[in-house]
Formats: structure tokens, C-alpha cells, sequence
């Protein structure tokens, strides 16, 4: 589905956050969104890699990796399985790599940077926890709409049909 951010925020300005700009969209769709699973690690990419095999129809894979630029969270690889497990998208407070691989993947992606270095694979850090960033905390089972405009956040999902 696509979503307009703008619009959203005209028809729901007293009920939605909106994220600070500090987003580089990476992925090959500009429009997504969907129901919040949190992650909160650092520099680290092991539990993001498990996540990612769960089904993600419907979701959005909301990444607090501490807004580090020296590893790279996200890769060719575990966007890939990703998009195969349907996810919607994944806003990663943190560097992607492989970007010229990630702006062809059927999936949303944004994040604060993109850098070569990849990230640990030690599987440390929290899943479904509260987290903060971009001005907003994020709880799990928020919504979250996304396009090349901004990032909106909502406690429950919009009525936009």
C-alpha cells in the first residue's frame, strides 16, 4: 500500500508523531508501512539477522542501533531475507552497506548512514522493548508510515481507507 505522510499528517495531527529528518531512504520501496517490532542493539546484527526469518507480513522492523555510523546493520543479506519473509519495511537508527544492492529490494529501508564495515554477529542487544530516538519513543505493536517525505508514528493503526 502506498502511503502519503503528508496527508496522514494533515488527517491526523493530534493523534501521530512525527520523527525527526534524519533519514536517508535505501530501499527499493519509497511508501511502507505497518505494525512495530523493535530491536535495540549496537553495533551488532545478530539478532536482527534471526528477526528477520520470522514473517514479516505486515510489520516494520524498527532498528535502534544507537545512530552508530561505524558498522553497518543492514546488508545485501539479511534484506534479502527480509523481503523473502515479507517484511515492509526496516527504519534502522544506524548504516546499512551494500546500498547499490538495497535500492533494488522489494522492501522499505531507511537508516541514518551507509558505511562498508559490517557489524558483529554476536546476537546481543533486546527484542520488543520501548525505544527512543528521532525525537519519538517507539513501543512495540506501534504503526509506523514511512515515504520519501518523512516517518509518522501512531499508537494504533490509521484509518486511511
Amino acid at each position: 500500500m502506498e502511503y502519503n505522510t503528508s496527508e496522514l499528517c494533515d488527517m491526523f495531527a493530534d493523534s501521530i508523531d512525527v520523527l525527526d529528518p534524519i533519514f536517508i531512504s535505501y530501499g527499493g520501496r519509497s511508501s511502507f508501512g505497518g505494525e512495530v517490532t523493535t530491536i535495540k542493539c549496537f553495533e551488532d546484527k545478530g539478532l536482527i539477522d534471526q528477526i528477520v526469518n520470522e514473517n514479516g507480513a505486515g510489520k516494520v522492523l524498527l532498528i535502534d542501533g544507537g545512530g552508530s555510523n561505524r558498522r553497518a546493520l543492514l546488508d545485501a543479506m539479511n534484506v534479502q531475507t527480509a523481503v523473502e519473509n515479507q517484511w515492509e519495511g526496516i527504519i534502522c537508527y544506524g548504516a546499512v552497506r551494500d546500498v547499490d544492492i538495497l535500492e533494488d529490494a522489494d522492501i522499505g529501508i531507511h537508516a541514518v548512514a551507509s558505511i562498508p564495515v559490517g557489524a558483529d554477529t554476536d546476537e546481543v542487544g533486546n527484542t520488543d522493548i520501548a525505544v527512543n530516538f528521532a525525537g519519538v519513543t517507539f513501543l512495540p505493536e506501534d504503526h509506523i508510515y514511512a515515504d520519501n517525505t518523512g516517518i509518522v508514528l501512531s499508537p494504533e493503526p490509521l484509518d486511511i481507507e
